[in-house]
């Protein structure tokens, strides 16, 4: 697949400029993912408004989500990204490849967050039902659940539109499992 172009911070819109203005300053670039949705007018600050909802899930539960949903869909730019920012989350390697193996041994309610993630997003939200009832054993409640689905599609979009524009990856690769 050809890569679709990566717009500069001049070849977007005003309202896009002012929201690349802003990811440089708040997170030192605009990463060439983000800059892509820019082709569109409204794509970016929508997506921007999804991926920094409030939630009930922790930074780190979030992670999980984020690397076991591109770990199921095959997207290496979300991988990587990931990757790097599970490591700021506190996460070590082995633990990035257990979430993103869908088994995790170090926490127990993470193994059970990684578990019904994995069947969400790999059965389109029919989940296996033991998996979410383990989920809410676990301490998980129903909010938490619909939270899980709404970071599940997050990542899908990203995961999408990695797959349909093929950008260059601007974060280290993530390692092969």
């Amino acid at each position: 697949m050809k890569s679709i172009a990566v717009p500069t911070r001049e070849q977007v819109s005003t309202a896009n400029q002012a929201l690349f203005d802003t990811l440089t300053k708040n997170i030192g670039t605009v990463p060439n993912l983000f800059a892509v949705y820019a082709h569109s007018e409204n794509a970016l600050g929508t997506y921007l408004v999804l991926s920094g909802a409030k939630t009930s899930l922790r930074p780190k539960e979030k992670e999980v989500v984020n690397l076991i949903v591109s770990q199921v869909n095959g997207c290496e730019y979300c991988l990587a990204a990931h990757t790097a920012i599970s490591k700021m989350q506190g996460f070590t390697d082995d633990q990035i490849i257990e979430i993103r193996r869908g088994e995790i041994t170090f926490d127990p309610k993470l193994d059970a967050l990684v578990k019904v993630t994995k069947s969400i997003a790999e059965n389109k939200g029919h989940a296996d039902p033991q998996l979410v009832e383990n989920f809410f054993t676990a301490g998980y409640n129903e909010g938490s659940l619909i939270d899980v689905v709404i970071v599940v599609g997050d990542k899908t979009i990203t995961n999408y539109i990695f797959a349909l524009t093929a950008v260059p990856i601007d974060f280290p690769a993530a390692p092969a499992i």
